[in-house]
């Protein structure tokens, strides 16, 4: 009964009562009842049919999600075909990372800030033959021996100090993270270059096995974080990092196509043209190496270092004889791969900064540690973070040689330093002495005039010439080797200048200045657990002149470049 007729029959009740009078209860309450009786048949009614149509309902899901399933086991049509792409690609490369994972049956990760070295034997003594960088993986040979992993990466074999390699789960969660895109060197060196072309410049070598991160593609080049190299002579996968060979044999001489090794006890000039009346641009030191580009009546054309120029034939070895001279005079060395690095007294970063050093040098290594290389700069250790050097086997290379240009009618009297040297040198702990006493004082620094004087000009490029000469403790002697303090006595002695053979008594001859006033012929003196002294010699870009070849940059104060 609908709304409509129930309200109807209510109604004529309520008409009849009217007529009656409306005085019979029991009546209106069987009434009121068998109305309530309808209105819950129909309410019943109703969730009877609502029921029966979910279950209709419910029934046909089910038929057609049997139908699916069948369907998918009878096609074998996997579940992520509706994906999008995106997902499919993420799904894949997250399947290959693993898949490098898994490939380590006994993983362990290197958990160092820069590198750890391999050694031949489970010793710190042992000899050094890799390193492996934070974050590369190895094969875990055999544990039981205490302290130390042996272990196998990078196509080499040796032992690990156990201490720094995370292993089990804590490996497996690290490795994840370090699987990259990497370019495997398949060839036993390979060239990188400045640009993506043959013609490029060269600006290192890497080694078979050795493992890089590419940054990109472009014909036929692959973009590693030094420069490009050929495609043709690398693999390219995801990969974990491994380690790399450290032997002197491969690092120095992969280092040169045709190798040139300078035959002489001090220096070797290299001249911007093939004959004896060239301008010197560079100094070659004894057993440096160098690229012979070409040869030319009496006359190698070379590359070394930052120079490319002309030296005699005579004086430099190549072929076998200089391969055999490269291996015997290597060293390990730790080549700077930024600009403006610290060195400090001590392996931490709460030590005194001794100085700065700049990109490409290279110092000889007195010893390794987590985190730190100790360095020989002249007659001290010295430390610097090992994430910022390369370690490797190399020889010397060459110098720059830049001679002081007489300057006239300047203003400022900062003939010595650069524009942006304004630096007080207080913050490095410095003193200025302008000269001694005598003819280098001609012309006082920092004075209106400002002119560098002719006698400071000969004084500097007097003491250029020696770059390259051999650092000896207690020396005095110009071409067989001396100190600092004894190179800038003889250089001043041969002006008629006489000064102490020691720095921190050179520091008290003549007068203080600013480092704003530094010209040529002034001493500069810096402390940092001992006095140096250096030898301010050009007025353009603030060179110092010290013996060692391998003291060739350092900066002071903050602003000035002062290649050593």
């Amino acid at each position: 009964m609908d709304k409509k007729k129930i309200e109807d029959y209510r109604s004529r009740i309520k008409r009849a009562r009217n007529r009656r009078n409306g005085k019979d209860p029991t009546r209106l309450i069987i009434i009121c009842l068998a109305c309530v009786v309808l209105v819950a048949v129909v309410a019943v009614a109703g969730i009877a049919v609502r029921a029966i149509s979910g279950a209709m309902e419910a029934r046909q899901e089910a038929q057609a999600s049997l139908a699916a399933v069948t369907a998918t086991e009878g096609t074998m049509a996997p579940a992520e075909t509706t994906l999008s792409p995106e997902e499919e690609s993420s799904l894949a490369l997250e399947a290959e990372i693993e898949s490098v994972v898994d490939g380590y049956e006994n993983l362990g990760i290197v958990n160092v800030s820069g590198y750890l070295n391999m050694r031949e034997t489970p010793s710190t003594d042992g000899k050094i033959i890799g390193k492996l960088l934070g974050g590369s993986a190895c094969e875990i040979v055999n544990s039981d021996t205490d302290g130390w992993y042996q272990i196998s990466s990078g196509g080499l074999n040796g032992y690990i100090s156990s201490e720094f390699v995370l292993t089990g789960d804590e490996a497996r969660t690290a490795a994840l993270e370090e699987v990259e895109y990497r370019a495997i060197v398949t060839a036993d060196k390979l060239n990188v270059r400045t640009e993506p072309r043959e013609d490029a410049e060269v600006v290192g070598q890497i080694v078979q096995n050795e493992r890089y991160v590419i940054e990109g593609e472009e014909n036929g080049w692959v973009k590693i974080p030094s420069g490009y190299v050929s495609a043709d002579y690398v693999e390219k996968r995801y990969a974990l990092n491994e380690a790399r060979e450290l032997d002197v044999k491969t690092m120095v001489l992969n280092m040169y196509d045709k190798l040139g090794v300078s035959n002489v006890n001090n220096y070797l000039n290299i001249r911007d043209t093939p004959s004896e009346e060239g301008k010197i641009i560079g100094k070659l030191p004894g057993k440096a190496g160098a690229e012979v580009l070409e040869e030319a009546d009496g006359w190698y054309k070379i590359k070394s270092g930052p120079v490319t120029g002309y030296v005699r034939a005579d004086y430099l070895m190549t072929g076998t004889s200089a391969q055999n001279a490269a291996l015997q005079n290597a060293k390990l060395m730790a080549i700077v791969s930024t600009d403006g690095l610290n060195v400090r007294t001590e392996p931490n970063t709460e030590a005194t900064i001794w100085t700065q050093i700049s990109n490409s040098e290279r110092y000889d290594v007195v010893s390794q540690q987590d985190g730190w290389v100790g360095i020989q700069l002249d007659d001290e250790v010295c430390y610097v973070a090992n994430q910022f050097v390369d370690v490797r086997y190399a020889l010397n290379e060459a110098i720059k040689y830049s001679p002081v240009v007489e300057t006239t009618g300047s203003s400022s009297g900062n003939s010595g330093s650069s524009s942006s040297g304004s630096s007080s040198s207080s913050s490095s702990g410095s003193k200025t002495n302008s000269g001694s006493s005598g003819k280098v004082n001609n012309g006082a620094a920092g004075s209106a005039a400002g002119a560098t004087s002719s006698t400071r000009t000969q004084i500097a490029n007097y003491a250029v010439q020696f770059v390259g000469n051999p650092y000896v403790w207690g020396g005095t002697s110009l071409t067989n080797g001396a100190d600092c303090s004894g190179f800038t006595m003889a250089v001043m002695s041969h002006f008629g200048v006489s000064l102490p053979h020691h720095s921190g008594s050179q520091a008290n001859c003549g007068r203080s200045i600013s480092s704003s006033e530094m010209r040529p012929g002034d001493l500069v003196f810096y402390s940092g657990g001992g006095a140096i002294n250096t030898w301010l010699s050009t007025s353009a870009t603030a060179r110092w002149c010290t013996p060692p070849a391998r003291r060739r940059a350092s900066r002071f104060p903050p602003g000035i470049t002062v290649p050593r």
